[in-house]
């Protein structure tokens, strides 16, 4: 993006948070996020609906186009032409009926009770007006339904706050000289997410992985085409980012397909809602399910499989897991699913398949379950590929070391990949990115790029070379003698700017006196500001 494209969604996300904070400040965030990021995708469908509704409008009257009226003058044939649901749905746009578009609800949110209206019924709060709009659009378009959110009513929301709200995002501009609706829609969305992801703190996290993560894990496995499986999907950053790769590397967008599974009721919600806004095409199952205790995708065999799980997961075990065929590597600890999310994922991993997920560092060196031992099969079975460790401070919601793991079936020469049977890459990313907060730190497009390139020659043998404190490329037969641990700093070595010959006791001694001799001239220094407040008057 240019400057002023930036700077015109900067100023959006500005508005909007600090002017929807402001309207409801009582709601939670876990409740008001569907609040919010719910009545944006009714503005955004709304619009599109209109947008579509004058091309119409224009083609009825134009003598050459397919569309044409035999008697264009006539406004009421146009008007009646213009409800007609197909015209709307060829161009996989969704019908919106009068009970749900925006114009409307904006005009009638501040009638009294009982006030009739024009599409049928009365007036009974902005809840339930709201409530019905979203029954009226999942009606009317199938792939929308049990997506919406439809608790507007029992919120039990003031209607002149509502009304504020709706008069609020009735300003969100899904138009722009050089930006695309969905692009203005999709960063909207996106940022909301992340917002709330860390307003929610902990809980949060659950459903919302950080841009930068999800970017990264995308341009390494690099999913041109094909099936795509996250069965830890959150609000689906995955499979959004997987388009984008997409259509930035110049290949035909719906190339893929997409595959998930969520457990959380309002999460899976979220996600379909996040595909439905951007035309992804998906298959989430019926609704929201146990990864683990009911696969929804049993026969899946996914080109390319990737999430972000929560870090060592205590409550998953069900006793029918015993002796699932999952398990191929080993049954995982009952109080640690680390394991056990890798496992699955493999198992639904095509035969030229690669994963990358994200885990808690200790996945890497933990001995605790019999973890080491599932790890110690991984590696002999030759199908751990990369592994990177990560800085701190990546996440919104937890302040866990964390790494990713990347892995595949097939380490043969094959597409554009060298062999690389018996050999996996290790890299420490700690010291990449940078802050854009006090508590959160972001890759940027640089970084990525630069991990990324790093991967991608490894993998096609273009000229890759490892750097000390970087990257290095090791045989298996050496990770045996380290008795299977993949922590890269036990490969990689130091980069020799981060050397340090200072002994660790001398050290100490210098810091610790540099620290007592800093404590002591800040007391000087509030000594001397005393006294001299005293001598203007001020204090005792």
């Amino acid at each position: 993006m240019n400057k002023e494209e930036l700077q015109f969604l900067k100023d959006l996300e500005a508005k909007l948070w600090t002017s929807a904070n402001r309207l409801l400040p009582s709601l939670d965030a876990a409740v008001y996020k569907h609040v919010v990021l719910g009545l944006i995708f009714l503005k955004y469908i709304s619009d599109m609906f209109f947008v579509r509704r004058d091309e119409l409008t224009y083609q009825f009257k134009e003598k050459d186009h397919m569309y044409f009226l035999d008697d264009p003058g006539d406004n009421s044939v146009i008007a009646d032409e213009l409800e007609e649901r197909d015209y709307y749905t060829e161009q996989n746009v969704f019908w919106v009926p009068e009970a749900a578009r925006w114009e409307n609800l904006k005009q009638w949110c501040r009638v009294a009770q009982g006030t009739k209206l024009p599409w049928g019924g009365e007036f009974r709060g902005v809840g339930r007006m709201l409530d019905d709009a979203m029954v009226a659009i999942e009606k009317e378009n199938p792939r929308l339904k049990n997506i919406l959110n439809k608790d507007y009513a029992r919120l039990e929301v003031n209607d002149a706050k509502f009304a504020s709200l709706i008069d609020l995002i009735a300003t969100v501009p899904f138009d722009h000289e050089s930006l695309h609706s969905k692009d203005i829609l999709g960063h909207v969305y996106e940022y909301f997410l992340g917002e709330f992801a860390s307003a929610e703190g902990k809980k949060g996290g659950q459903f919302y992985t950080p841009k930068s993560i999800v970017s990264l894990v995308v341009e390494i496995l690099e999913p041109y085409e094909g099936r795509v499986y996250d069965p830890a999907m959150g609000s689906g950053g995955f499979f959004v980012q997987s388009e984008k790769f997409i259509e930035a590397h110049g290949s035909k967008i719906g190339a893929i397909s997409v595959y998930g599974q969520e457990s959380n009721p309002t999460t899976w919600r979220l996600a379909a809602m996040n595909m439905a806004i951007r035309g992804i095409d998906f298959n989430f199952g019926p609704g929201p399910e146990s990864t683990f205790t009911k696969d929804l995708h049993p026969d899946l065999r996914a080109d390319y499989v990737m999430a972000n799980p929560p870090f060592n997961q205590k409550e998953w075990w069900d006793a029918k897991l015993d002796g699932d065929d999952r398990w191929k590597y080993g049954t995982p600890p009952k109080n640690n699913a680390n394991f056990a999310w890798l496992q699955h994922m493999l198992h639904h991993l095509a035969p030229n398949g690669s994963m990358g997920l994200l885990l808690s560092n200790g996945s890497m060196s933990s001995r605790s379950g019999g973890e080491d031992n599932i790890r110690k099969a991984l590696i002999e079975a030759d199908l751990v590929e990369c592994i990177l460790a990560f800085p701190g401070q990546l996440f919104t919601n937890t302040q866990i070391p964390a790494c990713i793991w990347f892995l595949t079936k097939n380490k043969n020469a094959h597409s554009e990949f060298r062999k690389r049977s018996g050999e996996v890459l290790f890299i420490d990313i700690r010291d990449k990115g940078h802050m854009i907060s006090t508590r959160q730190k972001v890759f940027s497009d640089d970084d990525i790029k630069d991990i990324a390139g790093i991967v991608r020659k490894w993998r096609r043998g273009d000229e890759y070379l490892n750097i000390p404190g970087y990257c290095k490329s090791v045989k298996i037969e050496d990770i045996r003698t380290k008795d299977y641990i993949l922590s890269p700093g036990q490969y990689i070595g130091q980069n020799d700017i981060e050397m340090d010959s200072e002994p660790f006791i001398h050290k100490m001694n210098r810091i610790t006196t540099e620290l007592e001799n800093s404590m002591i001239e800040f007391n000087e220094l509030g000594d001397s500001v005393k006294a001299q407040l005293r001598r203007l008057g001020f204090g005792n």
